[in-house]
C-alpha cells in the first residue's frame, strides 16, 4: 500500500509533467498543483498561466489533473 506521501508526490509529478508536455517551461508564467490525499479521497488542483497558442490552458489543467489521478490509480493497481 503505498504511503499518503507517496501518493502526493506521484500525482504532483504527473500533472506538472503532463503541463510541462505541452508547454515549454520559460512559456509557463505561473502553475500551482495543489494535491491532498485524505482519507482515500485525492484531490488535485492545477491552476497554470501559460500564453495563448496551441494549447488551452484551462485544457490542459483538466488534463494535468486526469493524469495526476490516473498515475495514482496505476500506483495502487501496482501494490495490489
Amino acid at each position: 500500500m503505498p504511503t499518503d506521501e507517496e501518493v502526493v508526490q506521484t500525482a504532483a509529478e504527473a500533472a506538472e509533467g503532463l503541463v510541462l508536455s505541452r508547454y515549454k517551461q520559460s512559456e509557463v508564467r505561473d502553475l500551482d498543483v495543489t494535491v491532498t490525499f485524505d482519507d482515500g479521497v485525492l484531490e488535485v488542483d492545477v491552476y497554470l498561466n501559460a500564453p495563448e497558442g496551441d494549447a488551452d490552458e484551462e485544457q490542459v489543467a483538466e488534463d494535468a489533473a486526469l493524469a495526476a489521478r490516473s498515475a495514482v490509480d496505476d500506483l495502487f493497481d501496482e501494490d495490489a
